[in-house]
């Protein structure tokens, strides 16, 4: 399942961010996990885009949907990460209607867009096929995905959300809380007014909705409130808060 057929599914999706491991096993060991796709994390992580695609290939080779979150919204890292094979583009800081637009430019080919055409290469399988089969199927595969993590991002979601070829939103929250001035104050009315905005945007325009979220708690409480793509913690945090908690038990158990 591709992730358009993904978000189309009722119910939750859930995930895993990938920061760290980006090792060949990584997309078995979500699937084996009944996790149903990955975020996988450029901005902050130093992947390089040699490293995405070989991570690209691993999550294929799984059968896991990838969301790739890109470090800049310029088109080369779009357009670049397309071409590697990218189902799913995250770019930073989407504030604006016109920066969603630039951002399905880089990401569709003609006539949705304006992405440079490079063909029978590895978003393609290397496979060759007429140029305008190949466009359509490249553009019909694509998900564009504006992360809203500003102030400004959030008054102008439901711009964003009309903005034909955009597929989804994504709330980055500690960024906006930054943005709004009350950092990791998240039940602060001002972050629960521009959530609450995002929200309604998403659903007003039928497009999915995504966060990333600390704890299964968190994760249904989001859910409720109308987020379907869950992304449960992250690669770094689930083996280190695993082994705290069991290397306590341990120690505790032993006394």
């Amino acid at each position: 399942m591709g992730l358009k057929e993904l978000a189309r599914a009722p119910g939750p999706k859930i995930g895993n961010f990938i920061v760290e491991f980006a090792t060949p096993g990584i997309g078995h060991i979500l699937k084996a996990a009944g996790l149903d796709f990955a975020f996988f994390d450029m901005e902050h992580s130093g992947f390089s885009f040699e490293t995405l695609k070989s991570a690209v290939r691993y999550f294929e080779a799984a059968r896991v949907p990838l969301v790739v979150r890109v470090p800049a919204q310029e088109n080369d890292m779009l357009a670049r990460a397309c071409d590697m094979g990218a189902e799913g583009l995250i770019a930073p800081m989407i504030s604006t209607a016109a920066q969603a637009q630039a951002m399905v430019d880089s990401v569709k080919y003609f006539p949705d867009g304006k992405r440079g055409v490079g063909l029978q290469m590895a978003h393609d399988n290397y496979r060759a096929a007429p140029v305008a089969d190949a466009l359509k199927a490249a553009n019909d595969r694509t998900a564009v995905i504006c992360l809203i993590e500003t102030a400004e991002g959030a008054e102008n979601a439901d711009a964003i959300a009309s903005v034909n070829g955009v597929d989804g939103l994504w709330v980055g929250h500690f960024d906006l809380s930054v943005s709004l001035g009350i950092p990791g104050e998240f039940n602060h009315p001002k972050f629960t007014a521009a959530i609450d905005r995002t929200i309604k945007a998403a659903k007003k325009h039928g497009k999915f909705l995504g966060r990333l979220v600390p704890s299964a708690d968190a994760g249904i409480a989001v859910y409720k409130d109308g987020f379907d793509f869950i992304c449960y913690s992250g690669d770094i945090w689930v083996l280190r808060d695993g082994l705290a908690a069991a290397a306590r038990a341990i120690r505790e158990g032993a006394k």
